[in-house]
């Protein structure tokens, strides 16, 4: 009888040797239980969008139709603008010549006074130091006039025209026919975002 025993004990350990050993219970330390989402609050937060400036005239370095130059109608070209931060008091917008022969370049438009839930401008906007109608105070370009004026390049490989836009906070209550140097002044250290905006023209 012990021997029979000895030999059924001997044969479930032979048949047993080659049994994997059951897998311990896995826990996640600080997860949420199978099938939970995981919190709000622990999920990664989507980046914020960064703020942009883009006009359905042309793409961002390509070139600007003669319509918005002085070849052409010499009206401003349509922009629109987004991801404009939520803490901004302001929007101030700059269209510049870097490469004019003039040291400094050369500043086509100066507009600043909108409000920062204004979604873009229009074509065309019109040339009067205040424009209630898009929310806008306007300044004196390079030619000494307000308002916008067209890239009048000279003959000669084509020349970069940056739209910059600024969001800006405080507001600056600058009044009209401010010059570029002015507005640059009263932006310094109230920059918040900023996005630009290139074409090219040349003749």
């Amino acid at each position: 009888m012990v021997r029979s025993v000895l030999v059924v004990t001997v044969l479930a350990a032979l048949l047993c040797a080659g049994c994997p050993a059951p897998e311990p219970e896995r826990t996640v330390i600080g997860g949420p239980p199978e099938g939970e989402a995981a919190p709000a609050d622990e999920m990664a937060a989507a980046p914020a969008t960064e703020m942009q400036i883009t006009s359905a005239a042309f793409e961002d370095g390509e070139r600007i139709p003669a319509k918005f130059t002085a070849d052409g109608e010499d009206v401003s070209p349509p922009l629109s603008f987004a991801g404009v931060p939520g803490d901004a008091a302001e929007l101030v917008l700059i269209c510049h010549d870097p490469d004019a022969r003039r040291a400094g370049g050369w500043t086509h438009w100066l507009a600043y006074g909108m409000t920062p839930d204004i979604s873009g401008l229009p074509e065309a906007v019109p040339n009067d130091p205040t424009v209630p109608a898009y929310g806008l105070t306007q300044g004196d370009n390079s030619w000494g006039k307000t308002g916008y004026g067209g890239p009048d390049p000279p003959p000669g490989g084509p020349h970069r025209y940056q739209f910059m836009l600024y969001a800006v906070r405080p507001p600056l209550s600058l009044q009209p026919g401010a010059t570029r140097d002015e507005v640059e002044a009263a932006i310094t250290d109230t920059v918040v975002a900023e996005a630009m905006l290139e074409g090219l023209y040349g003749r």
